[in-house]
């Protein structure tokens, strides 16, 4: 059997990209539709090497590895492959900082082992490759242009249906538009609700536990497909989300601003969610399979957060899951994706006739970065070895 990788050296290397044709909202938070204006962004991609000249990598954003400089160090020396050690260990050592970063150096990990197996990640997962129905996840509602109106939503869900997507998510205006909102939800409702799925993601931005209702309300009408983290408890509190599932008939998606295992199974226990929400970039791949195993065993799907190939991997090896989330997309641009991958792409026009993507068939993550891109765009380098 060949020796085991052992971790020699952490790189993170942070790059600017450009998103033409996007702004902000009121508050400067919300990406959203703005023609003309150039909107630079920062990412960062980190890479776990080994002493057997296997690298791990992962395309992350700047806070998830915020707290790298607390832990790089134990890094240092450790067997590459003993992913649940590491994962158990950085849980406690992160515990006070919202355990921010594990998941990147944990998807680098599942990197490795792919490469060092040589098989794609969903293989180490058990799973086996499959369609992946998706949805067509929003940018946020703007005033200029873009999705500004219910009926821009509404022609956008149908360019979506049109093109094979199955279902449609709707991220709407931010400032709590209460009426905008219901106008809206009815409006996609009533041009695509006969055939595709519909969800709403307020992201938090409704003020309260009644406006969350009065929309809620609005999505029964139409038989939403879910309601997803609608108002500014932050979607974290359990007591309120099951006063919300009583009072209406819409299915409740929490647990995307919970961290690991027991904070999702507290929530699915407290009856305040209907679906379990997974991401791997803030729980990893390791974290997001014991909540999906946690769901299945309470008879629960779990859907993912967010495009990319680690996400499609996961969501390969399930059986308790249904929709990919292909996002975030506007009908006026080419939406949030960045070109940063030489051979794989999510977008709006990523899908085939039925609106399906799959998981990348080469080991590890089974993708190629452009350094090229990268290094052209570096605006800042840390190394610990």
């Amino acid at each position: 059997m060949a020796e085991r990788p052992i971790i020699t050296g952490i790189e993170l290397t942070e790059f600017e990209f450009t998103l033409q044709d996007f702004g902000v909202d009121y508050n400067g938070f919300n990406l959203v539709y703005e023609g003309g204006n150039k909107l630079t962004r920062r990412s960062a991609v980190l890479q776990v090497h080994t002493d057997q000249g296997i690298t791990g990598e992962y395309l992350t954003g700047l806070v998830q590895m915020s707290t790298l400089p607390m832990f790089a160090n134990y890094l240092i020396g450790q067997n590459a492959l003993e992913r649940e050690r590491i994962y158990q260990d950085t849980k406690r050592a992160l515990r006070q900082v919202a355990r921010m970063g594990m998941a990147c150096v944990d998807v680098a990990l599942w990197d490795i082992a792919g490469k060092f197996y040589d098989a794609p990640i969903y293989e180490l997962l058990g799973g086996h490759i499959r369609p992946l129905k998706s949805y067509a996840s929003t940018t946020h509602g703007d005033h200029n242009g873009g999705l500004d109106s219910p009926e821009a939503y509404a022609d956008f869900a149908q360019v979506c249906l049109d093109k094979g997507y199955p279902a449609f998510k709707i991220h709407g205006w931010g400032d709590s538009l209460v009426d905008l909102e219901i106008a809206n939800i009815h409006a996609v409702g009533q041009r695509v609700g006969d055939r595709m799925d519909l969800m709403l993601d307020p992201a938090c931005e409704l003020d309260t536990f009644a406006d969350a209702v009065k929309v809620g309300r609005a999505c029964d009408d139409e038989r939403f497909y879910w309601l997803e983290d609608p108002y500014k408890d932050g979607g974290i509190s359990q007591f309120a989300h099951r006063k919300l599932r009583q009072l209406l008939r819409t299915p409740i998606l929490q647990t995307e601003h919970v961290r690991t295992l027991e904070p999702h199974v507290d929530f699915a226990l407290a009856d305040a969610t209907d679906f379990l929400r997974g991401d791997v970039g803030y729980d990893g791949i390791t974290g997001v399979m014991k909540v999906a195993h946690a769901a299945e065993g309470l008879g629960l799907d779990i859907e993912m957060h967010g495009p990319g190939p680690a996400q499609r991997h996961v969501m390969t090896s399930l059986r308790n899951t249904n929709y990919y989330e292909m996002g975030l997309l506007n009908p006026a641009n080419e939406g949030t994706s960045m070109p940063i991958y030489l051979d794989y792409a999510d977008g709006l026009d990523e899908v085939d006739e039925k609106g399906c993507v799959y998981a990348p068939q080469g080991a590890g993550l089974g993708v190629t970065l452009d350094w090229d891109y990268i290094r052209a765009h570096t605006t800042e380098h840390l190394a610990y070895s």
